[in-house]
């Protein structure tokens, strides 16, 4: 990895400021070709004014040298800020490519970081979470797993695992040094232990997943029960056309809040009943497969029955709306008033409640399926362990042991594959 890279490393389009990003082992030779005055020594960490030289014109900007390993990658790295015109930046990159340096790859620049022990795999991920997130629940996780949360709690499991495993290599191998044997009870109950250590994250990545793509949450019920002006009061604004007229919403009428953190796509369906023209009939099928695809339903009513499709997975709120003019005669989850805004706060609450426990803020999630996937095949390497201890030998249990080691280390890194890694990278940008 001598070779030096380059590339823009802030976003496309004209600012205030940009910045080149080189990487590598001449990086700082190829910085010395690129600025006057010429200087045959930089400090490290210190930031120096100076003409940077482009192709075909020059920029007066900074330069700041990161003397390996003391850097984001690991390797000796040159950054140019200049100013932030789309040519300015092209030029001074171009430049850098005519002196030796290469074009980066996508993420390749975290790639070296990683690869160069800077960051483990999983703290990748957790960047390019934070980097992407469209909320403030999906920021912190991702800000969580970047800060390595998930990563020490891997290696932690993972050492107990290979003290397990040291203790019944030396059974194998020294079986005379305990005249009894191994203690299946005692090795079973540790295996159990980390069973239930896992159990909790792996019960996280449920709420987790809600919190990287969004809860849906679909409102539905017979026409004129107040389903479209329930939706405008929770986004606070008129999206949805409110009329008497029984039909007037006939396709998904959509909008986005953010309650805790957590971003929450409402949909507003078409009333379903029975009696309803062409256009409207095929709304009605809409509004069905948007219920049966939600993770929460919101059956709105004023007092009469809602009926939903067969096979709803998501969890449902009865909701009585339209408290400002009537009370309900029968029990119901939440009952508001879409007109003066009652109980619009407590529903929200609800809904946090329902999706993710509440207080989302406070807690960590596995937000990504890879380490979902990784930590199921890790217990089901320690169940199976655990149902072998004491009747399969040593060597067998030892064998799912290392398989749920190794299913951990793809989390890591560890013993990710090359076709991991390379798919984990894709997901940046150039430059980054």
């Amino acid at each position: 990895m001598d070779e030096c890279i380059a590339a823009i490393a802030t976003a496309h389009g004209a600012g205030g400021v940009a910045v080149i990003r080189l990487s590598g082992g001449n990086a700082l030779e190829i910085a010395k070709e690129m600025t006057e005055p010429k200087k045959n020594v930089y400090e490290p960490n210190k930031m120096y004014p100076v003409t940077i030289c482009g192709e075909g014109f020059s920029d007066y900007g900074f330069v700041v040298y990161f003397k390996a390993p003391k850097s984001f990658t690991g390797e000796d790295i040159v950054e140019f800020q200049c100013h932030g015109g789309v040519q300015i930046a092209r030029g001074i990159l171009n430049k850098a490519i005519a002196l030796g340096a290469r074009s980066a790859e996508r993420g390749e620049f975290t790639k070296r970081a990683f690869l160069n022990g800077k960051l483990s795999l999983a703290s990748a991920e957790g960047m390019v979470d934070m980097i992407n997130a469209e909320s403030l629940a999906l920021l912190r996780a991702g800000s969580m797993l970047y800060g390595e949360k998930l990563t020490a709690e891997v290696k932690a499991l993972q050492a107990k695992l290979k003290d397990v495993l040291a203790g019944i290599a030396v059974e194998i191998d020294y079986p005379e040094e305990d005249e009894s044997g191994a203690d299946a009870a005692a090795l079973k109950r540790k295996i159990v232990e980390l069973e239930d250590e896992i159990k909790p994250l792996i019960a996280s990545y449920k709420s987790g997943k809600l919190i990287k793509s969004g809860v849906m949450v679909a409102l539905c019920g017979k026409p004129n029960s107040g389903k479209s002006s329930l939706l405008n009061a929770l986004l606070g604004y008129d999206k949805a056309i409110v009329s008497p007229e029984a039909g007037t919403t006939r396709d998904a009428v959509e909008g986005t809040i953010e309650i805790d953190g957590v971003k929450y796509n409402l949909i507003d369906t078409a009333g379903i009943r029975g009696q309803a023209g062409v256009v409207e009939s095929i709304g009605i099928n809409r509004a069905k497969n948007a219920i049966l695809a939600a993770d929460i339903v919101l059956s709105v009513s004023e007092g009469e029955d809602v009926e939903l499709p067969d096979g709803v997975s998501g969890k449902i709120i009865k909701v009585f709306n339209k408290t400002d003019i009537k009370q309900p005669q029968e029990n119901y989850d939440i009952c508001v008033s879409a007109l003066t805004g009652d109980g619009l706060e407590k529903l929200k609450a609800m809904l946090a409640q329902t999706a993710v426990g509440g207080a989302a803020l406070e807690k960590a999630y596995i937000v990504e399926e890879r380490h979902y996937s990784a930590l199921c095949r890790a217990a089901n390497s320690l169940a199976s362990a655990a149902a072998g201890s004491g009747l399969a030998t040593l060597d067998l249990v030892a064998i799912d042991l290392k398989d749920a080691w190794d299913a951990l280390g793809e989390i890591t890194g560890e013993t990710a594959t090359e076709e991991i890694i390379s798919t984990v990278f894709e997901k940046f940008c150039v430059g980054k």
